[in-house]
């Protein structure tokens, strides 16, 4: 259940930087403020200039706070699903003295103790599921606080990823001028925002549709089974446009915002609209059709290639279908080329908050309900993670799933060399390419880490 106070999530996207800020009365969101900015420094989904990111994170939370009317100065912010990988922890301390009252600091020893194991150098805890506490052989414990015991153990899910993504991510807030509260895992608290309990239990693929890259996360069981990535996004639907009606990359944005259907199925051939290309002295009328002919090629492909990633997983049926969401998501008619690929239902998830009805807005609405729902225990047991049990726990975010070897999300490396399936050039045949890989990462070690790890 939702605590009561205020919640500030930020979503740093490829495209564009959202803050968000809610007041939670008795268990319900009221937001009272979100702010927008034009992302830069950033290239399929990661952070490739922090002083450039730094800025538009500004940007962004000064528009918020200016909305909201408070001053803000620590963040929860999420970690993509970028190179995350998933595997059990187990940890076990005894009592000396006969049986005694477990404590906070019980529980902080055994998840400690969970964690007294190597870690790659180039990998950094991001977060730690309790599934169960078991206290002198009874399981199945979800708090084992004031009950008595010699023996208490802990089994749950650990969670990490890159240095340089957690680096990056943490320092380029850092760097404008706020704090990081919390660091959530994207998959899971848009798991338990975006989906119900019955598509939780039964298993859903989720995909999340962003301007720089698509994230697809498998839930079953209430865990999150599979995650994977591919750097491809709305990003490049906008560059098919521009490349096949040779025209600007702005002009191609405001194109497909203003007159893109994903289906062809549902677009017309008697509407057109005109388009400045380059080399012409008058701009050239384009039908709706022709247009989503080059949408729909792009998005059937994104799509089909999750579907091969997910049959090559053995993650491609379940019961609750396929939901979508992201920025990307909210062109019309994606619904319908989305259940043609993947042969199953699919719907498309829109928050209901005033002001936000966009799939665009999934993410940060996540965040801030995943942080304000965390029980106590949750909130101790990351606590202990971070090496920093206050008095007053601060909410922070948890895992769920149960598996018996590390998961990684790999990225997709494979980019498209051939001419977007079966469309032609208004005036000429263009091979398309892709976008270019930017690097500009650096080494970060986490102080408060390092302690335990080193």
């Amino acid at each position: 259940m939702a605590k009561n106070g205020l919640y500030t999530g930020i979503d740093i996207g490829t495209n564009t930087i959202k803050v968000l800020v809610a007041e939670y009365v008795s268990g319900e969101m009221n937001i009272i403020g979100n702010g927008n900015a034009k992302a830069e420094g950033l290239s399929k989904g990661i952070i490739v200039d922090i002083e450039k990111t730094a800025m538009s994170i500004r940007k962004a939370v000064n528009a918020a706070q200016e909305k909201a009317g408070i001053v803000i100065d620590t963040v929860n912010v999420s970690i993509p699903a970028n190179q995350l990988q998933i595997e059990p922890c187990q940890g076990m301390v005894q009592f000396s003295g006969g049986s005694k009252e477990i404590m906070d600091n019980d529980v902080v020893e055994v998840v400690q103790n969970a964690l007294m194991r190597g870690l790659v150098h180039e990998r950094e805890i991001i977060a730690v599921e309790p599934k169960e506490f078991v206290v002198d052989g009874f399981s199945e414990i979800s708090d084992p606080r004031g009950m008595l015991g010699v023996r208490l153990e802990m089994k749950g899910i650990l969670y990490t990823g890159p240095k340089t993504l957690i680096h990056n991510i943490v320092t380029s807030i850092e760097r404008a001028g706020f704090s990081v509260g919390n660091i959530v895992v994207s998959s899971l608290a848009l798991s338990k925002r975006v989906l119900s309990e019955q598509e939780r239990e039964f298993g859903t693929i989720m995909i999340d549709l962003g301007a720089g890259q698509t994230t697809v996360s498998a839930v079953k069981d209430d865990k999150v089974q599979y995650v994977n990535w591919r750097p491809e996004g709305g990003d490049y639907v906008t560059k098919d446009i521009s490349d096949i009606l040779n025209t600007s990359v702005k002009s191609a944005e405001d194109i497909k915002l203003n007159y893109g259907e994903a289906s062809t199925e549902r677009a017309s051939r008697e509407e057109f609209f005109l388009v400045d290309m380059v080399g012409k002295t008058d701009p050239e009328q384009v039908s709706e059709y022709y247009l989503s002919q080059i949408i729909e090629a792009r998005v059937a492909q994104i799509f089909e290639k999750v579907r091969q990633d997910l049959e090559m997983n053995r993650m491609d049926s379940f019961l609750g279908g396929v939901v979508l969401f992201g920025g990307a998501a909210a062109m019309p008619g994606i619904v319908d080329v989305a259940t043609r690929v993947f042969e199953q239902n699919v719907r498309l998830y829109v928050p209901t908050e005033v002001g936000l009805r966009n799939p665009a807005y999934s993410q940060v609405i996540s965040i801030v309900s995943y942080v304000s729902g965390r029980s106590d225990i949750e909130v101790l047991v990351t606590r202990a993670v971070m090496g920093d049990v206050p008095a007053t726990p601060v909410y922070t975010a948890t895992v769920t799933p149960e598996i018996s070897q590390p998961v990684v999300a790999q990225p997709t490396t494979e980019y498209y060399e051939e001419p977007i399936a079966q469309v032609t050039p208004l005036t000429q045949t263009k091979t398309e390419s892709e976008p270019e890989e930017k690097e500009g990462f650096v080494d970060r070690v986490r102080g408060i880490l390092a302690n335990m790890f080193d």
